[in-house]
């Protein structure tokens, strides 16, 4: 007698994710209810899939009626989950993407979804979210994704992010989102050799990005500004500019009075001793000055 044989054979994956999508936010046979952001808007769902494609979803539903001080989201005895702090088409690109294993993003978007992937530990999701965003990054969204890569420690979009940033520096610390960035990320920025903007333009876009989280913070300029400012190069300024800048820092106290003092230490000396090699060092958009010649042998 011939002995049995067996083997899996795979269908059609494109028919059967078009099949599930019919699902998503479909009410016909639901059996657990999403009340989602401000809008409080209505997402159907169906517990098996949620469960078996995300753990999160699998603790989530597990917990019943009880809700936890610190859950992502609350369940009324006699209703559906509450998930007010995500907007709902935010929600529906994750539950699309639980459904089908794709993803429909825009640029509105991708950020959350990449923060709701992060939370809810879908690393697949989190991978389409990065490839998405590498690929559209704009000049006025850039700093926001950066700030984002940081937080998620997603080294790959961070790297992406910084070299996009390298490339038109100028036009992106007039954007919205330099003014919004961290003081640890800022500060991260400015260690580029590769940044293509002149150092005098780099100091004011500071001042103001600076002045903003000031206000934002409720806290004092130099409070707020002490970490990216070890990073301006001051010495590649001409002594005209360091006088301008001494002018302009008695009205915010932007930077310590003895880091502009070792700028000057500088060019009197004509070297860069006192001062980390690094910040004697021009960048790409550094516009050329002719004390920069005595500080070529420092920065070897």
């Amino acid at each position: 007698m011939a002995g049995l044989c067996s083997a899996r054979l795979q269908g059609e994956a494109a028919a059967f994710a078009a099949a599930l999508r019919t699902l998503v936010n479909n009410p016909q046979f639901s059996d657990v209810t999403f009340v989602v952001g401000q809008e409080q808007q209505k997402v159907f769902a169906h517990r098996c899939v949620l469960a078996c494609r995300c753990q999160a979803f699998q603790g989530m539903l597990e917990q019943g009626p009880a809700s936890s001080e610190d859950s992502r989201s609350t369940v009324p005895s006699d209703g559906p989950f509450i998930l007010g702090n995500v907007q709902p088409e935010v929600f529906l690109a994750v539950i699309e993407f639980l459904y089908t294993n794709s993803v429909t993003l825009n640029s509105h978007i991708a950020l959350e979804v990449l923060t709701s992937s992060v939370e809810y530990g879908l690393q697949d999701l989190c991978k389409l979210c990065v490839k998405f965003i590498k690929d559209t990054v704009s000049v006025e969204q850039v700093c926001e994704a950066l700030q984002a890569a940081v937080t998620y420690r997603q080294t790959d979009l961070q790297q992406h992010c910084l070299a996009f940033i390298e490339g038109c520096t100028a036009a992106v610390v007039r954007t919205q989102g330099f003014h919004e960035l961290s003081d640890v990320v800022l500060a991260q920025v400015l260690r580029s050799d590769r940044l293509a903007v002149d150092e005098l333009d780099l100091v004011q876009a500071v001042r103001e990005w600076a002045h903003v989280s000031s206000a934002v913070l409720e806290r004092p300029v130099p409070e707020v500004a002490a970490l990216p400012v070890q990073e301006l190069r001051l010495p590649l300024l001409a002594p005209s500019e360091l006088v301008t800048l001494e002018s302009q820092n008695q009205r915010d106290l932007l930077i310590p009075v003895e880091t502009i003092a070792a700028a000057w230490r500088c060019h009197a000396l004509k070297k860069g001793s006192g001062v980390p090699a690094r910040l004697c060092r021009p960048r790409c958009g550094t516009r050329p000055r002719d004390h920069h010649r005595h500080l070529h042998s420092h920065t070897k």
